[in-house]
């Protein structure tokens, strides 16, 4: 993906969208080397490298520290970027100004908001201005404390005419796609069926335009994974398991042995 056109053709063509949510270089290089179409950079850093409980603390600086190091890794791939917690909350003002400053300063391509209808005002603003936005709708974790916990969103007939009310409302304020988390898979067909921009689904079922992952749950870093998430390898064990090699090698002298010494 080198801009927002490449969406509409994917979904125009039926061609799914890979995307995957990451915030460093290596893990970034990866994935332009393995030919992912788009790279997240979301606030989910809060949680995965910070080891916070939510979402709500990461700043902007931080994401802007992450999506810096996440553009030298992958020079020539699509970048979007979450804008943190109360970064686009306060006044439209200050969402420009922050959304600006984001691609400004990492060279990313597009920001993304979570919300519906309160946000429609700024996200319009801001395309307007020639910042891309990406949607998100479902469980949106800034939303944590409001939605009561990572809970499956829209199983009851009203909560899903809201979301689907709202994806309208989004696609028509300027969105050029629209994450959706944690939904039943019947919805997230509904909703990309109706929409003429794509979606991207995570815990959403197959029928969505494409699908994210975070990087650390797809490779099996930590124990415990969502539902949603397929573990593609378990490299936290492959990993616990090198250390525990060179711990021993090292305690036993075994390591540096004569090819790992200069003479």
């Amino acid at each position: 993906m080198k801009s927002i056109l490449e969406f509409y053709k994917a979904k125009k063509e039926n061609r799914k969208i890979s995307v995957i949510s990451t915030y460093d270089y290596w893990s970034a290089k990866l994935c332009e080397e393995a030919g992912i179409d788009a790279i997240l950079v979301g606030d989910s850093l809060g949680m995965v490298i910070q080891g916070k409980d939510t979402t709500i603390p990461v700043t902007l600086d931080e994401m802007i520290y992450h999506t810096k190091a996440v553009r030298r890794g992958a020079p020539n791939t699509f970048i979007i970027v979450d804008m943190p917690f109360l970064s686009y909350h306060i006044s439209v003002e200050d969402t420009i100004k922050n959304a600006g400053k984001i691609i400004k300063e990492t060279g990313a391509n597009a920001v993304k908001l979570e919300g519906g209808e309160a946000i429609a005002d700024i996200v319009y603003k801001l395309t307007s201005l020639g910042i891309p936005v990406m949607g998100h709708l479902g469980l949106t974790p800034q939303f944590i404390n409001i939605l009561g916990g990572y809970k499956v969103q829209g199983k009851t007939e009203e909560s899903a005419e809201k979301i689907k009310k709202e994806a309208k409302i989004l696609e028509e304020a300027g969105v050029f796609s629209i994450v959706l988390e944690a939904v039943p898979s019947k919805l997230a067909k509904e909703i990309t069926d109706m929409l003429s921009i794509p979606t991207i689904g995570i815990g959403a079922g197959k029928d969505t335009d494409g699908q994210v992952l975070v990087f650390h749950d797809l490779i099996g870093i930590f124990e415990k994974t969502p539902k949603f998430v397929k573990r593609y390898l378990e490299a936290g064990n492959l990993i616990k398991n090198a250390l525990k090699q060179f711990d021993k090698e090292v305690k036993e002298k075994h390591f540096p042995s004569g090819e790992h010494s200069y003479l």
